[in-house]
Order: C-alpha cells, then structure tokens, then sequence
C-alpha cells in the first residue's frame, strides 16, 4: 500500500505526519506500506520549519534533515493507494487537479472519523509562522490520525 500526505508547502503537517508514520510502521513491524508526501504549493527541495524539526526531534526522535519538500505537480500521486490532506481545502484542491482520484482522497480526520471536541472536525489547522506551542498541538493531531490510520490498515 502507498500513502501519501498533502498539505501547503509540504515542510510542516505533511512532512510530519510522512516522518511520524514511518516511524510508527517501523516501530510495529509494518513493512507493506510506503509513505510518500508533497504540497500543493510546495517549493520543491525545501526544508521542513525550524518549529517541526525541533519538535519532531525533541517529542520522537525524528531528524527531519533528510525530509525536503515535493510539489503536488513533480509527485508520484497517480500511483498511491491513499490520499491524505491536512484540509478539506487541500482535499478539494487534489480533486481538481486528479478528479479520478475522489474514491481515495480525504483529510486525515475524515478518514479516522475523527472527533475530538476541542479541535477542528475536519481540517488540521496550518502552524506555519506560530510558536512551538501550536506545532506541539498540531502533531498531536496528527499523532492522533495516525494512531487511527494504523488500527484502519490492521484491520484489513
């Protein structure tokens, strides 16, 4: 199976949730899912923020040196088996571009059915140009998809 993850830029939501669920694969032995991300806007060979490094290395390790950033255009998205957006405006903005991918696309929380009360129902919310407090809160939700994403495929 191959997942990839979209977000704006590709170097704060989607890059971390590419990192955190390869590790995650890694951690529970899963070896029959690729992981793939890129940006709708995306500058291709950026670095992921200083904010999602630092956070990502302090909360799991992960050095997210080697992550450098994919625009949508230059993706393999044709090939993957799931599509993943940060937002319903990122869903909406792959389907215009891929239309013929509608059956496998969905924001994170749309394909956990998530429903945390406290949080947007849909969209992971961009912390791009905030403080780590906001980058903190932000891979909490996307831990919480993850999580989600892996009792999903265990389940099949």
């Amino acid at each position: 199976m191959k997942i990839m993850f979209i977000c704006t830029g590709n170097i704060c939501r989607s890059a971390m949730a590419h990192r955190l669920l390869e590790q995650k694969l890694k951690e529970n032995n899963i070896d029959d899912i690729e992981v793939y991300s890129c940006g709708i806007y995306a500058q291709n060979g950026d670095t992921p923020t200083y904010e999602s490094t630092k956070v990502m290395k302090k909360q799991y390790k992960i050095d997210m040196q080697k992550h450098k950033a994919t625009n949508i255009r230059n993706s393999n998205i044709e090939e993957m088996d799931l599509i993943l957006c940060a937002t319903n405006a990122h869903k909406i903005a792959v389907l215009d571009l891929y239309p013929e991918l509608a059956s496998k696309t969905y924001t994170m929380k749309e394909y956990v059915n998530y429903n945390k009360e406290n949080h947007d129902k849909i969209n992971i919310q961009d912390p791009w140009g905030h403080d780590i407090e906001t980058y903190k809160s932000c891979v909490a939700e996307i831990e919480e998809c993850i999580e989600g994403i892996i009792k999903k495929q265990n389940k099949k």
